[in-house]
């Protein structure tokens, strides 16, 4: 299975994808590392990514989640996935790409991103993200404002039971 945690900036992907990848014995990706280099002086500047930016990223996501399928991995994706028609690309079907938002206030988050280091992502941009935001409809959502371990347990009871 593949599981693709999205959610804006600073909402908490990488600290719980590393955690929840640990708990099911999956390995972990990191979806920002997959950006061309383009777009990540384009973020560095403080500049939003557009469609057009994302399109090149979303592609190579979208491969690596049909590689991953295809050599039956289990992977927890570290992803935005900020518009549906993004989690169409990536492939998001309920039964082997399972899609978790992380959802938080964005004050919250804010805060966050401003106590933390990041070499291109500055607190300026996230309210282009949530700006873009289009919340899923089919998805396991999990609030964050729980410790990283209550909300891998969240996620993982309800990945368990299907839901």
């Amino acid at each position: 299975m593949i599981v693709v945690l999205m959610g804006v900036s600073g909402a908490g992907k990488t600290t719980i994808g590393q955690a929840l990848a640990a708990t099911l014995q999956a390995e972990f990706a990191e979806g920002d590392i997959y950006h061309p280099a383009v777009n990540i002086e384009k973020m560095r500047r403080g500049e939003a990514l557009d469609d057009i930016d994302r399109a090149p990223w979303l592609a190579a996501l979208a491969g690596e989640i049909r590689r991953w399928q295809a050599e039956s991995r289990a992977v927890v994706l570290a992803c935005s996935a900020l518009r549906e028609s993004y989690r169409r690309t990536l492939g998001i079907d309920h039964d082997r790409v399972r899609l978790v938002y992380l959802r938080g206030a964005e004050d919250l988050i804010r805060a966050r991103i401003a106590r933390r280091q990041h070499s291109y992502m500055p607190v300026s941009l996230l309210a282009s993200q949530f700006a873009a935001l289009e919340e899923p409809r089919e998805a396991i959502t999990v609030d964050i404002t729980a410790s990283p371990a209550v909300i891998v347990q969240r996620i993982v009871a309800r990945l368990r039971s299907g839901a």
